[in-house]
């Protein structure tokens, strides 16, 4: 059986953040750019505090079948919950996404390679 590659992105809103929460996370923001976002087994965090409170945490992960993408989800849910948590980050509104990529259709490179044989 082959491993199945699963990208989950979990959103949501930050929640009754305080002066010093909102200076924090605005100091930290080049880090957590929308630009640099890519999809890590720790998760990335994206969010642009000065435009809105909503981030982003995208997750990679892996399973050997189909249904292993919901558990891959709930350990996204649990590690961006976990790092709000540690650090004292209200939030709400928090929903995950998660795709297959072994599922996701082709690009038109892909098809074209796939269509020459290689």
């Amino acid at each position: 059986m082959s491993t199945r590659t699963f990208r989950v992105t979990v959103r949501g809103v930050f929640d009754g953040l305080g002066a010093d929460q909102r200076a924090e996370l605005l100091a930290r923001s080049s880090e957590h750019d929308v630009l640099h976002a890519a999809f890590t087994p720790e998760g990335h965090l994206s969010y642009d505090l000065a435009a809105r409170p909503a981030f982003t945490f995208r997750f990679q992960d892996s399973g050997e079948a189909e249904e292993d993408i919901l558990e891959a989800t709930e350990r996204a849910e649990a590690a961006a919950e976990a790092w709000l948590t540690e650090r004292g980050y209200g939030y709400k509104n928090l929903r995950s996404k998660a795709e297959d990529l072994s599922q996701a259709p082709l690009g038109k490179r892909q098809r074209r390679a796939a269509a020459q044989g290689g």
